[in-house]
């Protein structure tokens, strides 16, 4: 059952306002258009369905928003560090997007970085992946979770949060490891650096997973906001077979692509390849990890079978 579904089913249960998409396109009545057409395509991700509606009645309410929180935040801060006596120390505001594999969330990662970042109150905007905080597959290989990569017991989730507590705390510099999905692996002479932008986007499958302990300080402890895409699992195995399908014509024939052995396979040697990783793999992380995140986020986008949004699940304040 889908968030949507699960919320009209008890509604006066429900944590969350669900608003449809023509009432939420409403939000965004007077707000201009920032993006041209070819921005919105350089953007997009293979096999994602996004134009110019899509920004202008989903992502620009969302972005005003997300926008909004940013601003409140930075003054509540701001007021805290004058009831203190102390110099007042804004730190960048923190964005956690996560759900499954093939759903969408690393275009809307990279689509919100660009509109809340033209927004006057938060022009610098970073976007940082999880994947960077993935063991290097050597290590994985020591491991024996080279088959579970991208559960969350394959990543350095103290590193990540070590990464998230600089970045809170205000550091001129945090570095993150960077990872090639050309290689498949972490680049272990690479980085990337934040220096203390108004907003820094973390975009990952587990970014809203609990503590493995009570004592251990989660993830999404360090976020200010936090994003759920949803969609049916029927919708999402199709949107990744399809995606594998595209990528083997494009990415894969990278000679240095860890992923060339599947360049010259045929189509239905291609479907039965992505169906078994889909099942075998990403349908199971999905059901026994990333699903159950959905409850914590403050807002859930509701994706159809054409990959577009068709409700907003906001968190009643």
């Amino acid at each position: 059952m889908s968030a949507a579904e699960t919320d009209a089913a008890a509604p006066s249960l429900s944590p969350y306002r669900q608003i449809d998409r023509d009432d939420w396109s409403r939000m965004a009545g007077g707000i201009q258009q920032p993006l041209t057409e070819t921005e919105v395509v350089q953007l997009r991700g293979i096999g994602d369905r996004l134009d110019l509606r899509e920004v202008a009645e989903v992502y620009l309410p969302l972005s005003r928003l997300l926008s909004l929180y940013a601003r409140a935040t930075r003054r509540l801060g701001a007021d805290t560090s004058e009831f203190l006596g102390e110099t007042d120390a804004t730190t960048p505001f923190v964005i956690g997007v996560a759900g499954s594999v093939a759903v969408g969330k690393s275009t809307i990662a990279r689509l919100l970085r660009e509109l809340m970042s033209r927004w006057p109150d938060t022009p610098r905007v970073e976007l940082v992946t999880t994947d960077g905080f993935l063991y290097p597959n050597a290590e994985l290989e020591r491991r024996g979770l080279m088959d579970r990569k991208g559960f969350p017991e394959s990543y350095d989730r103290r590193a990540l949060v070590q990464f998230l507590s600089e970045v809170k705390s205000g550091a001129e510099e945090a570095r993150a490891p960077f990872y090639s999905h050309v290689r498949y692996d972490i680049m272990p002479d690479a980085h990337v650096s934040v220096h203390r932008p108004d907003v820094v986007i973390v975009e990952g499958l587990n970014v809203l997973q609990p503590p493995p302990s009570p004592n251990e300080v989660a993830v999404s402890d360090l976020f200010d906001f936090s994003i759920y895409v949803d969609a049916d699992a029927a919708h999402i195995e199709k949107w990744y077979v399809d995606r594998f399908l595209a990528l083997r014509d494009n990415a894969f024939t990278n000679p240095t692509s860890f992923f060339r052995v599947f360049a010259d396979i045929s189509d239905e040697e291609a479907v039965e390849r992505a169906l078994g990783y889909w099942r075998e793999i990403n349908l199971p992380n999905l059901e026994e990890n990333v699903l159950p995140t959905r409850h914590r986020a403050k807002l859930v986008l509701q994706k159809g079978a054409d990959h577009t949004v068709d409700s907003v699940l906001l968190r009643k304040l």
